[in-house]
């Protein structure tokens, strides 16, 4: 009897939905609404009614379904409790209790970034290692560590938050958590931005990025691929915050292989030559020897990191 699995990505906007073979083959991916009204409150029966209607369109029985996973934009402790998700306006709920009464069938629920980590290595860009870094490089730094296949979330859920290692002593501005000199202030798109005008301000050599209105993360590592030297100055800084940064993270989890994912590992390649010169100076020498890729299932990443949670 065929067996499947379904995977819940829970984001502010839309709830993006698969169901799974529990050999991990998309059968179907669709997305719903997230209705963030009063505090949230439909959401969760909004999802078990729409992989109850997709049980009924296929004829897909209780039988058949190993259970349901769902990844949340919060801090979520192994036993399913969010203790925040201020996107969807939640406070303090059992995810995993409320969505298997509505669903009847088995529930897990992890942190989104965690459980995309999953996701990667499961069948993206981690596939084939047990022991996993993901480093997703967006507007902040986000990260998800998976050791021996598994999510590792602390004792709240919120392991992984990688953004928040302190990385300079002396930086005057606050990052969006409070504390000053913290990784994505460095090492994000608009940690990046940053940096350059930083750079900029600093002298007064000319470059393409003071012709741009409003440059982005991509005009800079654009701006260095062609040669402007002060591009090339600012990617090797930021690539020097991203390597010190993962570097951080590697000689505590000691992972086989680190992956990067996000909206600025766009740039490719390039940044594996930027990071590696302090990733190597500052990481623990045990952690060397450690291979990196590039993540490989984009926005999916979650829905299969959520159905993989049902599967160990």
């Amino acid at each position: 009897m065929a067996r499947y699995v379904f995977g819940i990505d829970l984001g502010g906007t839309t709830v993006k939905i698969g169901l799974l073979t529990e050999g991990g083959e998309k059968v179907e991916f669709w997305e719903i609404p997230t209705r963030t009204e009063n505090n949230g409150q439909y959401i969760l029966s909004d999802v078990a009614e729409a992989i109850r209607a997709k049980m009924k369109e296929r004829g897909i029985e209780d039988t058949e379904v190993i259970g349901a996973g769902i990844g949340v934009p919060g801090a979520v402790n192994v036993d399913g409790l969010c203790y925040q998700a201020v996107n969807l306006g939640w406070e303090k709920i059992n995810v995993v209790n409320e969505l298997h009464s509505k669903l009847k069938l088995p529930v897990k629920a992890g942190n989104d970034a965690n459980v995309a980590a999953l996701g990667e290595a499961w069948k993206g860009g981690g596939q084939g290692y047990q022991n996993m870094l993901l480093v997703t490089l967006g507007t902040g730094v986000g990260g998800g560590i998976i050791n021996e296949g598994k999510i590792l979330a602390g004792s709240k859920g919120s392991g992984g938050e990688i953004g928040h290692i302190n990385l300079e002593d002396d930086e005057p501005d606050a990052c969006g958590c409070g504390n000053h000199g913290c990784f994505e202030q460095y090492a994000s798109a608009t940690g990046a931005v940053r940096l350059a005008k930083r750079i900029l301000a600093a002298t007064e050599e000319d470059s393409t990025l003071r012709h741009i209105d409003n440059f982005q993360c991509k005009d800079i590592f654009d701006a260095a691929k062609a040669g402007d030297k002060v591009a090339k100055d600012i990617a090797d800084r930021y690539g020097y915050y991203l390597g010190k940064g993962i570097a951080a993270t590697a000689t505590v989890v000691n992972p086989e292989i680190i992956v990067l994912g996000g909206g600025v590992s766009k740039a490719g390649e390039m940044l594996f030559d930027l990071l590696k010169p302090s990733y190597e100076k500052y990481v623990f020498s045990g952690c060397k020897d450690v291979k990196f890729a590039l993540a490989k299932l984009g926005n999916d990443a979650g829905v299969y990191g959520a159905a993989k949670m049902l599967l160990y």
